[in-house]
């Protein structure tokens, strides 16, 4: 088993923490949207301003919770945020080549089934919204998701273990539980992928997080770029090709990350003796 970076030791690990610190975050980003919705701000528009003082507080807080839990002496760098420049640079390029190899398989996928219209509606407005959705996106879900619950995790129950639980987790928040079964059965199937992919691309960095951001992140930005300023999607398209909303859910995503992991697999933990 790979044991987080810096040492970390996990002497001041509960499971009531790992439960509630999260609960906590999520807490704080729900009071948000029910403030804002009392403001009158309208329900399309209270996501991204609810999640900025989630975002701080889960900044500010990680850094004395790694000390504390973990007895690390250098949390950013045991979340694998800092280290030495090319490294970190190396591993963003790496994560974006791996996105846009996999948009290009998606976009060539849905071309030859006729599902796809190109129609280039390019703006820097939108090319700066996507640049800023992908990384505020990429950067916040990784932090969070492969770099502190990987982390504690692994502390927890063990690198295998954890690269699947956290996965496991990570597809059930970003889960419709209101779509059709088969569809919800995609999603599911999809983001537990993307979850195991964006472990090892982490563990295929050395620790480094920033590979998952830019892969994480290269996607999120990517995909909405292309959605919305150059091709338009077949609304009559079938979803198992598809995807819900994105293609992670469909036949493309499933083949595009199931080809991922097997590149990253051997970055897998090995069994602890």
């Amino acid at each position: 088993m790979a044991a987080p970076r810096d040492g970390a030791t996990g002497r001041g690990l509960h499971w009531q923490g790992t439960i509630l610190y999260p609960l906590a975050l999520v807490a704080m980003f729900l009071a948000g949207q029910l403030l804002l919705g009392a403001l009158g701000v309208p329900p399309s528009q209270r996501a991204a301003p609810a999640a900025v003082p989630a975002l701080l507080a889960l900044l500010l807080t990680l850094p004395w919770r790694l000390r504390r839990a973990w007895n690390v002496d250098h949390p950013w760098r045991s979340l694998g945020v800092r280290g030495a420049a090319p490294s970190l640079g190396l591993a963003l390029l790496g994560g974006l080549s791996r996105a846009a190899l996999l948009l290009g398989l998606v976009i060539a996928g849905l071309a030859m089934a006729g599902a796809l219209t190109w129609q280039p509606r390019l703006s820097l407005e939108l090319l700066a919204n996507a640049l800023l959705l992908g990384l505020g996106v990429g950067f916040a879900e990784e932090l969070l998701f492969r770099g502190w619950l990987l982390g504690e995790l692994s502390l927890l129950i063990g690198g295998r273990r954890a690269v699947w639980l956290q996965a496991g987790l990570f597809s059930l928040v970003h889960s419709r539980f209101t779509l059709q079964p088969t569809l919800l059965v995609g999603l599911l199937g999809g983001l537990l992928l993307f979850g195991l992919a964006l472990a090892l691309q982490r563990r295929a960095d050395g620790g480094v997080l920033w590979g998952a951001v830019g892969l994480h992140g290269g996607l999120v930005g990517g995909w909405f770029l292309l959605n919305q300023g150059m091709v338009i999607v077949d609304p009559a398209a079938p979803g198992w090709l598809t995807g819900p909303a994105n293609p992670i859910g469909g036949a493309l995503g499933w083949l595009g990350l199931g080809l991922l992991v097997l590149a990253l697999r051997p970055s897998w933990p090995r069994p602890c003796r």
